[in-house]
């Protein structure tokens, strides 16, 4: 199987070194110094599930390299959309299928109408239809220490679904490489489901970071963004219940769930204090969309939502 993961950061990065480890065909698209040093020195993961170790893998800058694939795992943040679309329509005409493995909703999650805080031309949607896109959903945490170093944690589970019968082939084949690789797969019918379920801690536990510049262990102990966190979560859960995708969910144990990880800062507070876009559309934005589009109130996620937006954009 000819994998590329576009987009090598940490997830990427971490998941690269673990297949090629294993034997897999997989090469990697990365940017400046990241690539350079992957290129140079290979994937260093200095911690991980698996321990220190470290695994030399093709690295490059363009997708269109590597061509043909029969997968491309987007890791790359939602903002890089329009940079990277001309190498991925060059593999979207090859027959290549993505896999969607992003923080929040994914342009697939609603193509009509198209989600505009994720899509808003449709381009991305009209180059990639169900029949080649797979849906996922990550259950890892990772950093960049310096480039080409990674450091992971937080388990090795990642949740696979076909959005149509067509593309179950490498969703299957994909899972046996990942496996493997003695990562933890595991195939489902049900993705908009695990996809939202993933956003409800997303959505409470990435912005009240940013806000507060506070690490999971620190907002989670302190009362008062304790309340936040959980207020954001409620009112992502009522507009996933509004879409028909979850059902009740228990929040105050998924909060204690992640009380219990290892202390780590969110994606959203790491791109705020390198001075990286942050992934404020996908995350929140496009909750407050769903929520104004089926009628429930999502008064706080808006209120998160207008905050960091207006401190991102005097930075």
């Amino acid at each position: 199987m000819q994998i590329a993961i576009v987009g090598a950061g940490a997830i990427g990065g971490f998941l690269a070194a673990a297949l090629a480890r294993s034997g897999a065909n997989v090469a990697v698209v990365a940017r400046g110094e990241h690539r350079a040093a992957i290129a140079r020195d290979g994937l260093i993961v200095d911690a991980s599930d698996f321990g220190s170790f470290s695994v030399r893998v093709d690295a490059g800058d363009d997708v269109r390299d590597f061509l043909p694939l029969d997968v491309a795992i987007l890791t790359f943040k939602s903002h890089q959309w329009p940079a990277l679309m001309p190498q991925l329509e060059a593999a979207a005409r090859t027959g290549t299928a993505i896999v969607t493995m992003q923080n929040g909703l994914p342009f697939w999650f609603r193509r009509d109408p198209v989600l505009q805080s994720v899509d808003p031309d449709g381009r991305i949607g009209a180059l990639f239809p169900d029949c080649q896109t797979i849906g996922a959903v990550v259950h890892v945490s990772g950093r960049i220490t310096a480039p080409g170093h990674v450091h992971q944690s937080g388990g090795t589970r990642y949740v696979l679904g076909a959005l149509d019968p067509a593309v179950q082939t490498r969703v299957d084949d994909l899972a046996a490489v990942m496996r493997a690789a003695h990562l933890q797969p595991e195939s489902t019918e049900r993705i908009r489901h695990f996809v939202w379920l993933k956003l409800v801690n997303n959505v409470g536990l990435n912005p009240i970071s940013a806000l507060y510049h506070r690490s999971i262990s620190q907002m989670l102990s302190d009362p008062v963004t304790r309340a936040q966190v959980r207020a954001l979560m409620a009112e992502a859960l009522a507009v996933g219940q509004a879409l028909g995708v979850v059902e009740d969910v228990d929040i105050d144990g998924r909060i204690a769930y992640a009380e219990r990880l290892s202390d780590v800062q969110t994606s959203m507070l790491q791109d705020l204090l390198a001075g990286r876009p942050l992934e404020l559309d996908p995350i929140v934005g496009a909750v407050v969309e769903l929520g104004d589009d089926l009628g429930v109130p999502v008064p706080q996620l808006r209120d998160v939502y207008q905050r960091l937006a207006s401190q991102t954009a005097t930075r």
